[in-house]
C-alpha cells in the first residue's frame, strides 16, 4: 500500500455506493467503523444531491472490537430492512470492516430477509472504485434479471428497443450523457427500455431481457454486466463511445445495425464543431500539443477528438484505469507515444512536465498540477470537483456534447486573435506583463523572483555529460523581447538561450543572440 495526498479513485465500497445512491429503491448496508462515514459528502457535498445515499453503517468503534461485531452488523442490517423496505438490499464490508472478517454475505443469508440480498466480495487492497461500481452492477443484474426464457413474437410495426447501461451517481456528466443518448436513439427510431443503474428499480433490472440491445456508455462500469446479459438473454451490446462528432456518427450506424435499421449516409447538422474547426480563428489551434490523461473511455475518446477533429497533436497519454489499460497502450502506439499507466499523480506531474504541452485534458488532479506549471487544462474526466457538475446542461456525448468539448477544450488556449492583440497593446499600460487581469480592478503584479520556477515546467534535470548552463546577463532589448513569447514555452526558450550563449563562452546575452539561438534549435 502507497500513501498519498491524492487518489484518482477511492475503494472499491465507494463504487458500490455509487451504483445504490443511483438506483431508487435498493439500501446498502455497509460493515464499517465511524470514519468511513465521509463517504456520504462525496454525493451530497460534491454532486450536490438533494438527498444522502441510501447506505446505513453499522458504525462499529473501538471499544465493539472485543464484543460481538457480527452480531451488530446482523442488527443493524435488520433495521435499515424494516425502517426502509427497499425492494433489494447489498450488503457489504469497507476496507476497515473486510479485516474483522464477520462474513456480511453469509450474516444476511441467515437474517432470511424479505427482499433480496446482495452480497457484495469487493477485495479492497486489490481492488478500487471503478472495479467496485462494475461488480456491484454485474452482481445486481446477476441477481435481479431473472432466468432466460423463450422471447415472445414482436408485434409488426413495433419499434427497436435498447438498454442505456453504465450511468451511475457522482459520475461524470453522466445524467446529460444519458438525456443526450436518449434523444438520439429516439431520433433514429429507437426506443430506451431502461435506463441503469441511474435513475432504476430492481423492477426495472427485472425488465432488461425485454430490450432487442444493450448501449453500453461506459465500459469500465457497464460491459461486465453486457456480457452477462448477452450470455443470457442473447443481448448484443455497443462498442462505440459516442464521444466527438466522428465517434456519434460511428454509434449511430452501429446502434441502427443492432436495431435491424438501414445505415443513413447524412452528415450531422445538430453539432458547430466541424465547421468551429475549418473557421478562420481556429486555424491557430493547428498542431497545439496536448496531454490526456483520466480514465480508459475517456482519455481514448479525448485523444480521438483532439487529433481527428481539433488538428492536436497528442504529445501524452495515459490512463489510472489498469484494468483498461490495454486500449491505452493501442491508442499510445497510434499517436506515437509512450503509454502511461499509472494511479500516482506525481508519475502524471513528471510526465507533464517532460512533455511541455501547451494544453491538458484530465481531471481534477491535472487541474491542479496544470495550474502549477502554467499551462491550460480542461477536465475530461473523473475525478473531478464541485465545479464540474454545473447547473446547465452540459452533456460529453452525442453530438450537442461535441459543441460542449469545443467550448471547454478551446477556452483554456490562447487563441490568434489575442495573441496579436496583446502584441499591439503590449507597451499600453492596461496590457502590459505588469499589469493585473482587468476584471480584478486597477493595480500591479507583484513581480516573480524567478519567472522560471513559478509559471514554467521545468525538471532542472541535466542530461548525464552535459554541463548546466550558466545563466549569463542578459541585455535589456533581449529581455524584453523574451517576454513577448508565450508564457508556456518562454522557460525552454530561455534555457535553450543560454545554453547556447554558454556553449559559445558569450558572457552578455544580446537581441542578436536570441535569435542567433532560434535558428540553432529550430534546425
Amino acid at each position: 500500500m502507497q500513501l498519498t495526498v491524492w487518489t484518482y479513485e477511492g475503494p472499491p465500497h465507494v463504487g458500490a455506493m455509487r451504483v445504490a445512491t443511483a438506483m431508487k429503491d435498493v439500501h446498502y448496508v455497509l460493515h464499517a467503523p465511524q470514519g468511513d462515514t465521509y463517504a456520504d459528502l462525496l454525493f451530497t457535498m460534491i454532486e450536490r444531491r438533494d438527498k444522502r445515499p441510501p447506505v446505513t453503517y453499522t458504525t462499529f468503534k473501538a471499544r465493539d472490537l472485543g464484543k460481538d461485531t457480527a452480531e451488530l452488523f446482523k442488527s443493524t442490517l435488520i433495521a435499515a430492512h424494516d425502517r426502509f423496505r427497499p425492494a433489494a438490499m447489498l450488503v457489504g464490508a469497507s476496507c476497515t470492516g473486510e479485516l474483522i472478517q464477520d462474513d456480511p454475505a453469509g450474516l444476511s443469508k441467515a437474517a432470511n430477509l424479505s427482499c433480496p440480498t446482495i452480497p457484495l466480495e469487493l477485495p479492497s487492497y486489490q481492488r478500487k472504485e471503478n472495479w467496485g461500481a462494475a461488480e456491484t452492477f454485474y452482481q445486481i443484474v446477476r441477481h435481479l434479471s431473472g432466468e432466460p426464457m423463450d422471447e415472445p413474437a414482436k408485434p409488426d410495426g413495433a419499434r427497436p428497443r435498447c438498454n442505456i447501461l453504465g450511468a451511475t451517481a457522482l459520475g461524470f456528466r453522466h445524467r446529460d450523457d444519458v438525456t443526450e443518448i436518449r434523444k438520439l436513439l429516439g431520433e433514429n427510431g429507437i426506443d430506451v427500455n431502461v435506463v441503469a443503474p441511474l435513475d432504476a428499480s430492481a423492477e426495472d433490472i427485472g425488465r432488461l431481457k425485454d430490450a432487442d440491445f444493450n448501449v453500453v456508455l461506459y465500459p469500465e462500469i457497464a460491459e461486465q454486466a453486457a456480457r452477462l446479459l448477452k450470455k443470457n438473454f442473447g443481448q448484443p451490446f455497443t462498442t462505440v463511445v459516442p464521444i466527438g462528432v466522428n465517434a456519434t456518427r460511428e454509434f449511430v450506424a452501429e446502434v441502427r445495425t443492432l436495431a435491424g435499421l438501414d445505415v443513413l449516409d447524412r452528415e450531422a447538422g445538430a453539432t458547430r464543431l466541424p465547421w468551429f474547426s475549418r473557421s478562420v480563428d481556429s486555424n491557430y489551434l493547428t498542431g497545439k500539443r496536448v496531454f490526456v490523461f483520466g480514465d480508459a473511455t475517456h482519455a481514448i475518446a479525448a485523444a480521438r477528438v483532439a487529433t481527428e477533429e481539433f488538428g492536436f497533436e497528442v504529445v501524452g497519454l495515459g490512463t489510472y484505469s489498469r484494468e483498461f489499460a490495454r486500449g491505452i497502450r493501442e491508442a499510445a502506439k497510434n499517436y506515437g507515444v509512450e503509454p502511461l499507466i499509472t494511479d500516482d499523480y506525481l508519475d502524471v506531474e513528471q510526465a507533464i512536465s517532460e512533455a511541455e504541452p501547451e494544453l491538458v485534458l484530465g481531471t481534477q488532479m491535472e487541474r491542479h498540477i496544470a495550474k502549477r506549471l502554467g499551462i491550460g487544462c480542461a477536465v475530461i474526466s473523473a475525478p473531478v470537483h464541485v465545479q464540474d457538475y454545473p447547473a446547465r446542461y452540459s452533456p460529453q456525448m452525442g453530438f450537442e456534447g461535441a459543441n460542449v468539448l469545443w467550448d471547454s477544450w478551446v477556452h483554456p488556449l490562447v487563441m490568434g486573435l489575442e495573441e496579436h492583440l496583446l502584441g499591439m497593446f503590449r507597451e499600453d499600460f492596461e496590457f502590459s506583463d505588469d499589469a493585473l487581469p482587468s476584471h480584478l480592478g486597477p493595480g500591479h503584479r507583484v513581480a516573480p523572483q524567478d519567472d522560471n520556477a513559478i509559471r514554467v515546467p521545468d525538471t532542472g534535470k541535466v542530461a548525464e555529460g552535459e554541463a548546466a548552463p550558466a545563466a549569463g546577463v542578459w541585455a535589456s532589448d533581449a529581455e524584453a523581447e523574451l517576454k513577448k513569447i508565450p508564457f508556456f514555452v518562454r522557460g525552454k526558450a530561455r534555457r535553450n538561450t543560454e545554453k547556447f550563449a554558454s556553449d559559445r563562452g558569450l558572457s552578455e546575452i544580446t537581441l542578436e543572440t536570441l535569435y542567433d539561438a532560434k535558428a540553432h534549435f529550430a534546425r
